[in-house]
């Protein structure tokens, strides 16, 4: 596998740090080498967040990703999305919450804009917001072929309380439906 890098931007408080914890968790467990950076602003609740996957078979020198190198990046906050947009290489794919974001129609020729409504999802389907992160580690997985998607699962309900592991898995499978659905397209 060549390396792969990925970014989820979103506000304090909304979980984006649990999906890089979870990839990078899953890529060690299989032998190779996952690190998650992640950046808060001082305001943490509500403040833009970003955090950076990279995985990798081969050793990972260095921990950060340089703009235009990140192959993905996934947004549920306009402030994070608008901050943090220009590290994705041009012609990447960025998935956005159609609810919280706007793009540019500039942004729309730079990349692969997908629209999938993460947190109406997490609240209307799951019915639990907290779900919208495994939601997006699943949208992420699926459009990156990353992880072997049930060793991802295994690796996730570790990850969360064993009270919300069906909401979990629930969230789970319904991101897999809504990537795969969006690239059906």
């Amino acid at each position: 596998m060549a390396r792969t890098l990925m970014r989820f931007t979103g506000v304090g408080g909304q979980g984006v740090l649990l999906a890089g914890e979870i990839f990078a968790a899953a890529k060690i467990k299989l032998g190779g080498h996952g690190l998650k950076t992640a950046t808060y602003t001082s305001q943490v609740r509500g403040g833009p967040t970003v955090v950076d996957i990279t995985l990798d078979d081969e050793e990972i020198f260095y921990p950060y990703a340089n703009d235009g190198e990140i192959d993905f990046m996934l947004s549920v906050a306009q402030k994070s999305y608008d901050l943090f947009k220009d590290g994705v290489t041009k012609g990447g794919t960025i998935v956005i919450d159609p609810y919280l974001i706007t793009p540019t129609e500039q942004d729309r020729k730079d990349w692969n804009i997908i629209e999938i409504p993460i947190i109406t999802i997490a609240k209307e389907e799951v019915g639990l917001v907290l779900t919208q992160s495994v939601i997006a580690l699943s949208i992420a997985n699926t459009l990156m072929n990353a992880i072997e998607p049930e060793h991802l699962k295994e690796v996730m309900l570790s990850k969360v309380p064993k009270k919300v592991h069906e909401a979990n898995l629930k969230a789970f499978e319904l991101g897999t439906k809504y990537a795969n659905e969006a690239t059906a397209k």
